[in-house]
């Protein structure tokens, strides 16, 4: 019979002698990477739905992400959790340095999830088009205020925001029309695969350059070293992957191409990270080793989150493994 571990001798140390500062750093930038991956096709297909007139069209968009974008933010709310359980200096001063752009991230996520219910409502011209325009913008605003938080996160922004983070906000809103356009390609068939496709092209191109054109606005900050070789691979790495997703667009290769958007969001998250690490706080000059709980907390939440996350995980391939394959024009948002 194995015995569980007392309380003594979890305030003894990290648990199993791990670098639980490190490997918590990064699960919650893998976190994050998730839900921008994830909640990020949801953004990407809202941002798409506004360049749709024909009726059918617009009901298999929003068909494409019914089952799926409520499921999504779930992952938003862990990044939270985790951040307020692990590093909770860190979440107290973050949220409350940015507290308007917090709600303005909250708000948009409300009228995005809000604006689908409303449209099937009524079956009403007036009243779709102005809830189509709701649904578009809660898709375009959530992106682009989170990319914004991001950028002040990593730059060290005082104020409401900074050259280069509405920079980095306008990166990830391109980055969230790829990956919808990459997740069309899935979900869709004929003329609204290929459109999507063009655009998700476009969008491609332009958050390549929003990406480097951000990190040269914010390259006076000391710690954003745009030289240094990891920046460098990771953006060699992003630009490989662009091409991968193109062309694998091109060719009909949809799971591949799909697979190299998720690289690059990945990709994003990554950069961001290393961009920090050691700080995790670089407006409080604080270090990660610094901001974290002491052990004992810090072990019980390592043996909580090992035991509930792959729950969420093995949650979320069940419902995509239900709801895999394209939808048909018949089919309604549920």
């Amino acid at each position: 019979m194995i015995e569980p571990l007392p309380l003594s001798t979890l305030a003894e140390g990290p648990l199993f002698g791990l670098p639980l500062t490190q490997l918590w750093f990064g699960l919650l930038f893998v976190v994050l990477g998730t839900f921008l991956f994830l909640d990020g096709f949801d953004f990407g297909v809202g941002a798409l739905f506004a360049t749709r007139d024909d009726d059918h069209e617009r009901e298999q968009l929003l068909s494409a992400i019914g089952p799926f974008w409520d499921g999504n933010e779930v992952w938003l709310v862990v990044f939270g959790g985790l951040l307020f359980a692990v590093f909770p200096v860190v979440y107290a001063n973050l949220f409350s340095r940015h507290y308007l752009l917090m709600f303005a991230i909250l708000g948009s996520l409300i009228l995005r999830g809000l604006a689908p219910e409303m449209y099937e409502q009524r079956h009403d011209r007036r009243w779709q088009r102005n809830w189509g325009r709701a649904f578009v913008a809660g898709s375009l605003a959530a992106p682009f205020t989170l990319g914004v938080f991001v950028g002040n996160w990593l730059f060290g922004v005082q104020g409401v925001a900074s050259a280069a983070s509405l920079t980095i906000g306008l990166a990830v809103v391109a980055l969230t029309v790829v990956d919808g356009a990459a997740f069309l390609g899935l979900k869709t068939r004929g003329n609204l695969r290929a459109e999507t496709r063009l655009l998700g092209h476009l969008a491609q191109a332009a958050y390549l350059v929003l990406a480097v054109v951000g990190l040269l606005l914010g390259r006076s900050v000391p710690h954003v070293d745009v030289t240094a070789p990891t920046t460098l691979a990771l953006l060699g790495l992003t630009v490989v992957l662009a091409a991968v997703y193109v062309g694998a667009s091109r060719r009909g290769r949809h799971y591949v191409a799909f697979a190299a958007v998720a690289g690059q969001v990945y990709g994003l998250v990554a950069l961001v990270a290393t961009l920090l690490y050691p700080s995790i706080d670089p407006a409080a000059g604080l270090t990660a080793e610094a901001a974290i709980v002491s052990t004992l907390p810090l072990n019980l939440t390592s043996i909580g989150t090992a035991l509930l996350l792959p729950l969420v995980a093995v949650y979320f391939v069940v419902l995509y493994s239900a709801f895999d394959g394209p939808v048909d024009e018949p089919d309604a948002y549920s």
